[in-house]
């Protein structure tokens, strides 16, 4: 268990998160992620004891731990490099999005591995690099439909809606650059960018991915219930502890909130 302070620091935290994520999003419904990498479970517990269900983790391993450790009704986020733990992420019980899906071979491995007695689509989201930065994954961004054909952006999200029937393509991701984050106008590029390719996909995607008749392939056996998006659109899920209220500002549906949560984290393998 947490300590008493440690408790009280963390609801302070929450409440204060909470209220800007509100404001920011005027009236709008937004998802605050609370990314708990290399905090303990105790952490995690005070927020989930103060209502809070929805948590972000970067590392396989430490998302499965957590899961053990900790209430079946979390909503557990990846956001981190899925390498090829493919298999251990979907067999993660409550795991209910994966947000960092850049291939084919990723979907496809996601949708074979989820365990059959899994009643639900597991939520994926592509990672879009919209500053182009090397260091930085994702794949490219889309400015126009006409650009679509040749883009694996494109051509994934298509691939998940017509042929991965036990995943949801729920949205579209980005880090963005630091520079960006920074601006003093509040304002920032990369966020612009995302939103843009979002508007763009959507397009691509009731063009592609539907049947002769005009209704969708997938589904999830349900031809009322849109194998992707939210009422008929992309999530978008950018903005964290720097920049989620700009984010909030510019559209985003969901934010990642780490260090503005929890404090400062120690780096891997530190103690």
């Amino acid at each position: 268990m947490a300590s008493p302070d440690r408790a009280a620091e963390l609801r302070e935290a929450l409440v204060a998160i909470k209220d800007q994520v509100n404001q920011a999003a005027s009236g709008r419904a937004a998802t605050l992620l609370a990314v708990s990498k290399f905090k303990p479970a105790s952490d995690i517990r005070v927020l989930y004891d103060n209502d809070h269900r929805d948590f972000g983790e970067n590392y396989v391993d430490q998302l499965v731990e957590k899961a053990k450790e900790l209430p079946s009704d979390i909503r557990w986020h990846f956001i981190g490099a899925i390498q090829s733990k493919w298999k251990d992420l979907a067999r993660i019980p409550n795991i209910y999005a994966i947000q960092t899906v850049t291939s084919v071979k990723a979907a496809t491995k996601l949708n074979e591995f989820l365990p059959a007695e899994r009643t639900t689509p597991l939520n994926v989201l592509l990672q879009v690099n919209t500053s182009g930065e090397d260091v930085k994954a994702g794949l490219a961004p889309l400015a126009s439909t006409e650009e679509a054909p040749a883009s694996t952006l494109a051509q994934l999200a298509v691939h998940i809606v017509t042929k991965c029937p036990r995943l949801r393509l729920q949205g579209i991701m980005t880090i963005g650059s630091l520079t960006e984050s920074l601006r003093a106008d509040g304002l920032n590029a990369d966020f612009e960018t995302l939103k843009q390719t979002g508007a763009v996909l959507e397009l691509v995607i009731r063009a592609q991915g539907k049947c002769a008749d005009g209704s969708f392939e997938g589904g999830h056996g349900d031809t009322q219930v849109h194998p992707w998006g939210q009422d008929g659109r992309l999530l978008l899920s950018m903005g964290m502890s720097n920049d989620y209220v700009t984010a909030l500002k510019a559209g985003s549906d969901i934010v990642r909130v780490g260090t503005a949560i929890f404090g400062e984290r120690h780096k891997k393998g530190e103690s």
